[in-house]
Formats: C-alpha cells, structure tokens, sequence
C-alpha cells in the first residue's frame, strides 16, 4: 500500500516499509536541486508579481470611485444649496 506525498507529489511512500519510491524525475545531485529551487522561487516571485499588481490595480480602482463618489457628492450638495465645509 502506498499514499500520494502531498509536500512532493513526485515522491511515494510505502506505508508498509516506510520507504520512499523517488521519481525518476527527482533532481539526483546538487546541480538538480538548485536549479529545481530556483525554478520554484521564480515561479513563487511570478506569481507574488502577479497578485502585488493586481492588488495595485483594485487600489488604483478604488480611489478612482472615492474621487467620482466625493465629487457627486459636492455637486449634490452644491444642487441642494449646502456649503461645503472644507
């Protein structure tokens, strides 16, 4: 009986023997390692990039309806006739 590693899905574990069964697409020596980290930091980075930008954007969003919604309002309150008190 094996189950699914879920940390590395490339690896198994035999539950019977406690004995891993690699993949033969596990990294074999240092060179591998570090260039598989590397990949998975980049991929990490894009994908942070990715979110900061869009979290940018819906910030960017946002202060452009708080400027519409503050300038409807002034002109609401100049239609009914009230000061503005800035």
């Amino acid at each position: 009986m094996s189950e699914q590693n879920p940390e590395t899905p490339a690896t198994t574990v035999d539950v019977e023997t406690n004995s891993y069964i690699s993949n033969p697409n596990d990294p074999k020596n240092m060179q591998e390692v570090t260039q598989y980290v590397q990949s998975l930091l980049q991929s990490m980075q894009d994908k942070f990039q990715s979110m900061s930008d869009q979290i940018i954007n819906r910030i960017d969003e946002m202060g452009t309806r708080v400027d519409e919604l503050e300038k409807n309002i002034t002109e609401l309150m100049t239609q009914a006739g009230v000061e503005n008190e800035k």
